[in-house]
């Protein structure tokens, strides 16, 4: 909701202060294909945040940040056709909070960073969807726009906590904090982790996919109560929740995942996930 609260407070004095309706020249340029400007970082190992210097290029078809202002070589490039950007305020503990997820090597990777500027903050994810879109348009061009709007940018279908066993189901339980990005359910230790400790393909019903309330082997080591098992064709994976609410709030979205038919694009996704296995 602080999400939306932003973007509606920057629509309103683009419209009322800025004049950006009114005046063309005033209105910021967000499909201009480039971008360039400073934001700030968090650390992937020490979790301190530094300015650091980022470009979106649509013509290069990648958004990369640089380590040092003046520095040649990009520190990450985060190719348009996998990045995300979404609003979190609470996670990053700034009102203009944005993390950026990108796929590298077929692994998401999480980049956080804010401005102390809300709108410059709003122009950058602006940006990055108007980048998107484009991109869209050239990959899928007979879809509509009603179509590619959805695609441009997501927020997560849940976040939170949960425990979770190996894959022989006699490792103890450990505490993670998990992330449902569409079908990839990733969990890391944690939230502002750059990288997920590993990630899960659910698919749909009709490839053997399946959710059940409860542990379906006997278990060691467990703290919570509250099991679920997500079952997929090539094994089962045991997770325990701490509070029955949010036992039946995972069950309930992981239900609505698994009952949507894939799409042409998620076998390809579900293929990659299984060669890397």
């Amino acid at each position: 909701f602080k999400c939306v609260s932003l973007l509606r407070e920057q629509w309103i004095r683009a419209r009322y202060e800025r004049n950006e309706f009114a005046c063309l020249e005033r209105q910021e340029p967000y499909s201009s294909g480039y971008r360039e400007g400073l934001l700030w970082k968090r650390g992937k190992d020490n979790g301190q945040y530094l300015s650091r210097k980022f470009i979106l290029s649509e013509r290069e078809g990648v958004l990369k940040y640089y380590n040092k202002h003046d520095a040649k070589e990009p520190k990450a490039v985060m190719k348009i056709n996998t990045l995300n950007a979404t609003f979190q305020p609470t996670k990053i503990g700034n009102a203009h909070g944005l993390q950026l997820t990108y796929l590298n090597d077929n692994s998401t990777r999480n980049i956080f960073v804010y401005h102390m500027d809300g709108k410059e903050m709003v122009d950058w994810f602006n940006a990055i969807r108007a980048a998107r879109f484009h991109y869209l348009q050239v990959a899928y061009p007979g879809a509509s726009i009603s179509d590619l709007v959805p695609q441009l940018t997501r927020n997560y279908i849940k976040e939170g906590h949960m425990e979770k066993t190996g894959p022989k189901h006699k490792e103890g339980f450990k505490k993670r904090w998990f992330t449902l990005d569409d079908r990839r359910l990733m969990y890391f230790k944690d939230p502002l982790d750059a990288n997920a400790r590993g990630e899960v393909f659910i698919g749909s019903k009709e490839n053997n996919y399946f959710v059940l309330p409860g542990l379906s082997s006997p278990c060691q080591g467990l703290n919570w109560r509250f099991g679920v098992t997500i079952v997929t064709p090539d094994r089962k994976f045991l997770f325990a929740c701490e509070t029955e609410a949010e036992q039946k709030d995972w069950l309930a979205v992981f239900h609505r995942v698994v009952n949507r038919p894939m799409l042409p694009q998620e076998y390809a996704v579900e293929a990659r996930f299984k060669h890397r296995s």
